[in-house]
């Protein structure tokens, strides 16, 4: 039987961030991970590497809580941009990163405080996300 080439109207289609440039300005002058959360509060990407400094500090909760203020953070982004709870964030896409990064903090914390079923939500979330972003961030990317 011949594909069908014509578009699936209930595909979802990939969700693009919009780039942050004052936060990226901010962190190549290597400007405190905090002071980049507290002049950007909206922003999914310095909550998930303040996550990330909790999280090599040996600080699990607050690993977790700066994860989850970053998980929302993503969700009110992702929505903005027009994503309605399901279909594609690339990896690919720089800006898509800083939500996918505390997606994987909020995983790994929630794994390090025994959250019943939240690891493997978010395992699901961000595999339905791309694929790639959990092996990339597994791998440390």
């Amino acid at each position: 039987m011949p594909e069908n080439l014509l578009p699936n109207p209930t595909a979802n289609p990939a969700t693009l961030l919009p780039e942050e440039p004052e936060v990226t300005a901010a962190l190549a002058a290597d400007a405190p991970v905090s002071s980049v959360v507290l002049s950007h509060p909206s922003s999914s990407l310095a909550w998930a590497l303040l996550a990330d400094e909790a999280w090599e500090r040996g600080a699990t909760l607050e690993s977790y809580a700066y994860a989850r203020v970053g998980y929302h953070r993503g969700l009110d982004a992702l929505r903005k941009a027009g994503w309605r709870g399901a279909g594609p964030v690339p990896w690919s896409h720089e800006p898509n990163r800083g939500v996918l990064r505390a997606l994987f903090a909020l995983r790994r914390a929630a794994s390090a405080i025994e959250e019943p079923g939240e690891p493997e939500r978010l395992t699901e979330f961000l595999d339905a996300s791309d694929p790639e972003a959990l092996r990339a961030l597994a791998a440390g990317e």
